[in-house]
């Protein structure tokens, strides 16, 4: 109902996505590898959302 004001889903999910890669770069680049691992699997987890939508 309310699709053309907050658009589309995969594009909120792809927001989503490339904001958790860049803090997972950035955790890495402080050496916190704890942090971009963690980052890095919720990021991975909101492409397979991606994914399923595309399918």
């Amino acid at each position: 109902m309310f699709a053309w004001l907050f658009g589309p889903p995969e594009a909120r999910l792809r927001k989503q996505y490339d904001a958790k890669l860049e803090q997972a770069m950035l955790a890495q680049r402080r050496g916190d590898m704890k942090s971009f691992a963690f980052l890095s699997q919720e990021a991975e987890g909101i492409w397979k959302k991606i994914e399923a939508f595309e399918k």
